[in-house]
């Protein structure tokens, strides 16, 4: 079993940032992708960023640019960096990572929310 715990939402300005952290813990198991999904109110959920355990990324159109992804593979630790923030990016962001045979799993959630 993996547990998840998210950090860094909170409120912010336009053009401002934030920087969201998720630390994986648990036993017997190996960690390969890791990323970030958001999912904004009456919106389905979407594509953050996700980074592998090699370090390569993919990021959503609409953060591109803005947000980088990086990660602690010692720590088992996903990081998001999120810079000009915009309203647009209000949203509950959730922590992905995917573990051996493709297992996935999900933190809570962290609210993001940027004022105009």
């Amino acid at each position: 079993q993996v547990q998840l715990v998210e950090s860094g939402g909170g409120l912010v300005q336009a053009g401002g940032s934030l920087r969201l952290s998720c630390a994986a813990s648990g036993s017997g198991f190996s960690i390969n992708t890791m990323g970030w999904y958001r999912r904004a109110p009456g919106k389905q959920r979407e594509l953050v960023a996700v980074i592998s355990r090699s370090g390569n990324t993919n990021y959503g159109d609409s953060v591109k640019g803005r947000f980088t992804i990086s990660r602690d593979n010692a720590k088992n630790t996903v990081y998001l960096e999120m810079n000009s923030l915009k309203p647009e990016d209000t949203a509950v962001y959730y922590c992905l990572t995917v573990v051996t045979l493709g297992v996935e799993y999900w933190g809570q959630g962290t609210q993001v929310t940027v004022s105009s």
